[in-house]
């Protein structure tokens, strides 16, 4: 009997059943409960294909939990890194040292008009991000992701009085 390695051994897993890891097993199989649930409880209401439409959005960040990876993060380790890229990062501003004379020229007439106009000079300002962007952002997003879940349930209700009062 011949059993085939890989010969990186930090890409070896160990499988359990039907060529799944434990963790892909534990999903799946958590995943096709959750969908059978949602299936079984809407089946009545709003016919098989409908249910299973709602289904789906539901099963398939679980599924992805247990079988998705990339450079060794999982789904919900690489949704939040996502999600901070989206919302959290701070544009990245150039400065050009060619012309360091022509910028120098440049900042000194604004530190006078800001002089004469009894402002903040433009180097004050605060250039360090202290993450209050990300969390106006995280809000931002949750905000819609909530108005998306009050759509999605709305969109439910509909199905569910168009299939028995209409």
């Amino acid at each position: 009997m011949v059993i085939d390695i890989n010969k990186n051994i930090d890409n070896y897993k160990e499988t359990v059943v039907l060529g799944l890891t434990a963790k892909q097993l534990i999903y799946s199989i958590l995943s096709v409960a959750v969908g059978g649930g949602i299936v079984l409880l809407l089946y009545q209401k709003v016919g098989l294909t409908v249910s299973a439409y709602i289904a789906i959005p539901a099963v398939t960040p679980i599924a992805l939990s247990g079988f998705y990876s990339y450079n060794g993060m999982g789904f919900i380790e690489m949704m939040k890194l996502k999600m901070h890229f989206a919302f959290g990062n701070r544009a990245l501003a150039y400065v050009s040292t060619e012309g360091e004379d022509v910028i120098r020229n440049i900042r000194q007439q604004e530190m006078m008009a800001d002089k004469k106009a009894k402002k903040k000079p433009r180097g004050s300002q605060k250039t360090v991000d202290s993450g209050e962007d990300f969390r106006k952002a995280a809000k931002k997003m949750l905000f819609f992701m909530f108005l998306m879940l009050v759509i999605f349930g709305v969109l439910i209700g509909t199905a569910v009085w168009y299939k028995y009062f209409k």
